[in-house]
């Protein structure tokens, strides 16, 4: 069954937004984990915003089932991977002002850049994912660079979806198709949620992980963090 990694950033916004330790970043993560999350997803950005590095430490203690970090590799990313050594990092190309990531890489103009930054967080034994447009060009220089994985950005998917879910689906099948003859694991996120899910699921049914944050947790507060996560993972079966 496809993987369901919660990305608690969120929770980390919320709890910035009070400078108190409420509501508990390290607790949800736990309860997450205790109500069926495959895996916890964090992004932490130089800014702090939401996930702090002291987060990413004490959660590296207790998360139980798989970590996946993901960020743009700048030094500090690199030195926290490192010590870290998270089960998976997932490589972003968003610069430090956007508010959410909404690209994947261009993996054939970085192809230099990312060769080398895959070497290195090799180092830490963690599975390394590429964030990835649905482009069969983008998805072949992922291969290139010798990633583990691949996350398809499903923003587009998620903006279309409603008026023609065919159409909105055609270019992420066909990349995943071409990731898995290249032997390249696929994951997916980005704006994912209760109404689109099945159907990519559906579409990709070798897809191994998706991570979904935003839209989890406004979804929560309405049916609870346990029900909630249980919705997600049952339309993932």
């Amino acid at each position: 069954m496809t993987k369901l990694s919660v990305n608690i950033n969120k929770i980390a916004t919320l709890r910035n937004a009070r400078g108190s330790s409420n509501p508990n970043v390290i607790q949800m993560a736990q309860d997450c984990e205790r109500f069926g999350a495959d895996g916890i997803t964090i992004h932490p950005r130089p800014d702090e915003r939401h996930i702090t590095t002291q987060d990413a430490y004490e959660l590296s203690r207790i998360v139980t089932t798989e970590f996946n970090i993901e960020g743009y590799p700048d030094a500090r990313f690199m030195k926290l991977i490192a010590e870290l050594k998270p089960d998976q990092v997932t490589l972003v190309p968003d610069p430090p002002e956007v508010l959410t990531s909404n690209t994947g890489w261009d993996t054939v103009k970085n192809k230099g850049f990312l060769s080398e930054i895959i070497q290195e967080l090799r180092l830490s034994g963690a599975r390394i994912s590429i964030f990835c447009n649905p482009e069969i060009s983008m998805v072949e220089g992922a291969a290139k660079i010798e990633a583990n994985r691949i996350e398809l950005y499903t923003g587009p998917y998620a903006n279309d979806f409603l008026q023609n879910r065919v159409q909105a689906l055609r270019s992420l099948v066909e990349a995943a198709d071409v990731a898995k003859k290249m032997s390249l694991s696929v994951n997916a996120g980005h704006d994912l949620d209760l109404q689109n899910l099945k159907y990519l699921k559906k579409g990709i049914p070798h897809l191994a992980e998706v991570s979904i944050g935003h839209a989890l947790f406004c979804d929560a507060l309405y049916y609870g963090i346990q029900n909630t996560i249980q919705m997600y993972k049952r339309q993932l079966q």
